[in-house]
């Protein structure tokens, strides 16, 4: 499959043309957020996040670009996006001698918040309930027992990007389940 091919067709929502552009591009896109953030875990995630946005915006590609490009340029505003997070979250010096004495947001959960967070956690493993087995496993293997795409890998005996293909398209059915749910 040739590369104009297969986005062609991921424009139709063929999930064959995801699966070759994955595979195709994992590894310059993964390549690249390890180069920037020096952590596997977080690249990866990364990485998940550019294919997952990408694909939901593939129709908005513009062919006079390469794709790969593309993909990088979401990968990297992807990663800018988090790291201001990360900075928003802690308060600026409060001291005006270089004594570097910071104040950092409390974050510890209110009961209040408590109580919401388990009842969102209730709600959403219902709507995990309503995912095919397989989806549901990939989703359990990696969020709630943490375990890196290597070892889901080995858990499920699959190949690597199969697991990365699965888990994508499971979280897309989640949203929609979600979605479909609060309209």
């Amino acid at each position: 499959m040739e590369i104009e091919e297969a986005i062609s067709r991921a424009k139709q929502n063929d999930q064959k043309a995801f699966n070759y552009l994955l595979d195709l591009y994992w590894d310059s896109v993964y390549g690249f957020q390890l180069k920037r953030v020096q952590n596997e875990n977080d690249a990866e995630d990364i990485t998940i996040q550019t294919f997952s946005r990408a694909f939901d915006k593939i129709a908005s590609f513009n062919e006079t670009y390469t794709f790969k490009t593309w993909l990088i340029t979401i990968s990297k505003n992807i990663h800018i996006d988090l790291v201001r997070k990360e900075k928003n979250s802690i308060a600026r010096v409060i001291s005006k001698d270089d004594t570097k004495a910071y104040q950092v947001l409390d974050e510890s959960p209110t009961v209040e918040d408590k109580l919401i967070t388990e009842q969102n956690l209730a709600n959403l493993l219902r709507d995990i309930k309503k995912l095919k087995p397989h989806y549901q496993k990939v989703i359990n293997l990696r969020y709630f027992q943490e375990l890196s795409y290597k070892d889901i890998s080995k858990e499920l005996d699959e190949p690597i990007n199969n697991v990365k293909v699965k888990l994508l398209r499971a979280k897309k059915l989640l949203a929609e389940v979600i979605t479909n749910k609060n309209d």
